[in-house]
């Protein structure tokens, strides 16, 4: 009990009283805010939490923005019903960053109700991603597989004909080698992260702020790396990272990412220094990416107990219970 009193003061730990707001924005829907800020540029603003790491804070919005968003959706118009779907996605992102996902599921799950109310396949597979990622951290593997290549059939039958097509595509390609690799089908994940650095080249290396789909031919040879470790293949990841570079990534949590997934796969071959100068590097430029995530948190604690003299390891104890 001390302990977990202490995580949550250090802000190692969502305090438990914006999660209770979350479930009540669950169980009821909030009452507008009143707030003269249009809902999308409020949207934008939560998205911007989200990049820069600061979880607390988009909770902390999340309740007033759903109430807003709901309140915009009563035109029934599809634009403000992807925008409300769209609110509903970020829940999701940040309940799951957290190992939220009971509450995760909830949100998912509006997230493609309102999509599909939106008539927008761009909308839908952003939807249905986020419940596909929920689905296998719920152990439902073959659940979320169907899911994302339903959704990715959509999407690649618009014809592809816009940038945010291509983009739409070139994510769902990556989530469906991801979702299969967890699923131990190699030849399906593989086949598909091929597939998607493909429909990269078509990519600008910096993807339009307002996309909703912000992916870029780096992301995609990220999201290579997460494939190879997923299947065990360390060595095979850390050569699709090889080239990755921070500047390749426009926010702080893509960054991050880069530094976790890389010593992801470090710590799989073995390596404890290079995992804890990697994680080192995530914590600097976004902190949360380390606290807030309890795998990653697995690790942290699986070196301060193995290797506790490696260069590194000492800092990152004391960054994640400071």
């Amino acid at each position: 009990m001390r302990r977990r009193t202490l995580l949550t003061a250090a802000g190692t730990a969502v305090p438990a009283s914006l999660l209770l707001a979350i479930d009540d924005a669950l169980a009821l829907t909030p009452a507008p805010t009143g707030e003269p800020t249009p809902v999308d540029l409020r949207l934008a603003r939560a998205r911007h939490l989200w990049d820069t790491g600061r979880h607390t804070s988009l909770l902390a919005e999340l309740p007033g923005l759903l109430g807003d968003a709901h309140q915009a959706a009563r035109t029934q118009t599809g634009v403000d019903h992807a925008r409300l779907s769209a609110c509903y996605s970020l829940a999701t992102q940040v309940l799951g960053k957290i190992g939220r996902y009971e509450r995760a599921r909830l949100t998912a799950d509006r997230a493609t109700t309102y999509a599909d109310l939106s008539g927008s396949p761009i909308a839908s597979a952003a939807a249905a991603r986020e419940l596909s990622i929920v689905l296998r951290h719920q152990d439902q593997p073959a659940a979320a597989q169907r899911l994302v290549l339903a959704a990715l059939a959509e999407v690649e039958a618009t014809g592809l004909t816009t940038g945010a097509q291509t983009a739409a595509y070139a994510q769902m390609l990556c989530t469906t080698a991801y979702t299969a690799a967890r699923g131990g089908d190699d030849t399906q994940a593989l086949a598909m992260i091929t597939e998607a650095r493909r429909a990269a080249r078509r990519l600008p290396a910096t993807a339009p702020k307002d996309r909703l789909f912000r992916i870029s031919p780096a992301a995609v040879d990220l999201y290579a790396v997460g494939v190879h470790w997923a299947l065990g293949d360390a060595g095979a990841a850390l050569e699709a990272g090889r080239h990755l570079r921070p500047g390749q990534f426009p926010t702080p949590e893509r960054t991050s990412r880069m530094h976790t997934d890389l010593a992801r796969a470090w710590w799989q071959y073995g390596k404890p220094e290079q995992t804890a100068r990697e994680l080192l590097a995530a914590l600097r430029v976004s902190p949360a990416e380390v606290r807030d995530r309890p795998s990653i948190r697995t690790i942290v604690d699986s070196l301060s107990t193995r290797h506790p003299y490696t260069p590194g390891v000492r800092e990152l104890a004391l960054a994640l219970n400071r």
